[in-house]
């Protein structure tokens, strides 16, 4: 249960960091690519990927997809926890859980059942319920949020086709994908160092490793859960949908002062159920 624990802060942690880089002029863009850096590096040490293994064979086109994603959906997490806040962004973000249910059902043609059905409604209802902003509010960037959610659903059923790619190691892979996310990162913060004259700033080195290192943790640690729960993966997946959405919505209104509507409050709980029918239909 600790790995689960540790999974779900250090998650939350992410976006903590996130949003405290508002406060002091930052670059997201280089953020995010000193993120992979520090990845990188954590990853390379802590599982020894064997490059050698990975051959022309290996799923390139899912490793593109994904390591472009990645960086451009981060991008879009970074803006969504500035302009909507840590407890929405964290919301939409693990409410992109239905977005691989929804595809497993229309495109991969998966039996569905009812309690399947009755949490992506529920969970539709959540989401429209988290974005709805008060009438005085003009500044509600809802788009943001739905970036993030269409984003690490899309991310989530490409990940999902890697796990069952059993040549290479899913770790490998993992350091193959961060190598790509990396080098995209790196072509933008050239583009904008040498044609838009951006300056690089040690402060953006420094946030990007806190989140090289809390992202880095996440995995690390949802990995080992997931051994260490082998036998019931629905406890990891139960846990840290709902240990995120819970966790993420105590610091932003205890620590950051986000206002919330009863209508946003409502849609947390919604959620929280949407995910307990989500995890109930695994049995059924």
């Amino acid at each position: 249960m600790l790995y689960l624990i540790l999974s779900v802060v250090c998650s939350v942690i992410v976006g903590i960091v996130f949003k405290i880089t508002r406060r002091y002029n930052t670059n997201p863009i280089q953020i995010v690519a000193f993120n992979y850096v520090f990845a990188l590096v954590l990853c390379f040490f802590t599982f020894k990927p064997d490059l050698t293994q990975v051959d022309t064979n290996a799923p390139w086109n899912i490793y593109l997809a994904i390591g472009v994603l990645l960086p451009v959906v981060f991008l879009f997490l970074i803006a969504s926890i500035k302009h909507m806040g840590i407890v929405k962004t964290d919301a939409a973000q693990r409410l992109s859980l239905f977005i691989p249910i929804l595809a497993a059902w229309l495109i991969f043609k998966e039996d569905f059942n009812l309690y399947k059905v009755i949490g992506l409604i529920i969970g539709f209802v959540a989401l429209l319920f988290i974005l709805k902003k008060e009438s005085s509010n003009n500044q509600n960037k809802w788009i943001y949020p739905i970036a993030v959610l269409l984003g690490f659903g899309v991310i989530d059923i490409l990940f999902k086709q890697i796990a069952l790619y059993t040549t290479l190691p899913y770790t490998t892979s993992l350091f193959v994908i961060f190598d790509i996310a990396l080098a995209v990162s790196l072509l933008v913060v050239v583009y904008e160092v040498v044609l838009k004259k951006v300056r690089l700033n040690s402060k953006n080195i420094l946030f990007g490793a806190l989140v090289g290192l809390f992202n880095f943790g996440n995995i690390l640690f949802y990995l080992k859960a997931h051994k260490e729960f082998s036998e019931n993966p629905s406890t990891v997946f139960a846990g840290m949908n709902m240990g995120v959405i819970i966790l993420g919505s105590l610091v932003g209104i205890l620590f950051f002062k986000e206002k919330l509507s009863k209508f946003n409050l409502l849609g947390l709980v919604f959620a929280l159920i949407a995910v307990v029918f989500i995890v109930i239909s695994q049995f059924k």
